[in-house]
């Protein structure tokens, strides 16, 4: 078996997944727990943006890195990786986005479909760590801001040589009175 057969075994997930499950407080048991992550997963894929505890969604992050990267492996054609999809999308509606929206859009990504930022704390009121859970390529505006090089700006250009010509400036006038210095 060469090297290109054995990679299409096992599925490639591009994020660390803890081998224990996060304890999520669930008061109807592992099928509450399973119905909850359901469900985010679900939103996840029709909202493709949530906002949630930050254990809950590092949870359902894993969940949906599995459906997708398996979506994208084996296609719509594969019958387990349909049961699976069916398992966890309840909308079935969403199946279907999954298979001719999101396939399509993360087939040649190199690093991970979804992404987590901790959301900031509003002291007080919330306890528990927040977190935005977001898919990538989302129509949404950026969470992040957009860091370009600005330094071939026009202005950042100017300003440099400005500075450039002021240091040069100040330069020749510490020379001058370090020699007047001197000769005196």
């Amino acid at each position: 078996m060469n090297q290109a057969e054995v990679s299409q075994l096992m599925s490639k997930l591009r994020i660390r997944v803890n081998p224990r499950h996060k304890n999520l407080k669930c008061p109807e048991g592992p099928q509450g727990r399973l119905n909850k992550l359901r469900k985010t997963v679900n939103a996840l894929f029709k909202y493709e943006r949530l906002e949630l505890n930050y254990t809950l969604a590092d949870e359902t992050r894993g969940y949906a890195e599995r459906l997708i990267s398996e979506a994208i492996r084996h296609g719509d054609t594969h019958k387990p990786t349909m049961e699976m999809a069916d398992y966890w999308i309840e909308e079935k509606q969403l199946i279907h986005k999954l298979f001719k929206v999101l396939v399509p859009r993360f087939n040649d990504y190199q690093t991970s479909y979804t992404m987590l930022y901790r959301a900031p704390k509003a002291y007080p009121e919330i306890v528990y760590p927040r977190s935005v859970l977001e898919l990538r390529g989302n129509p949404f505006p950026a969470i992040l801001p957009q860091r370009s090089d600005q330094r071939n700006f026009i202005h950042n250009v100017l300003l440099d040589e400005a500075k450039k010509a002021y240091r040069a400036e100040k330069y020749e006038e510490i020379t001058k009175s370090l020699e007047e210095q001197r000769e005196e």
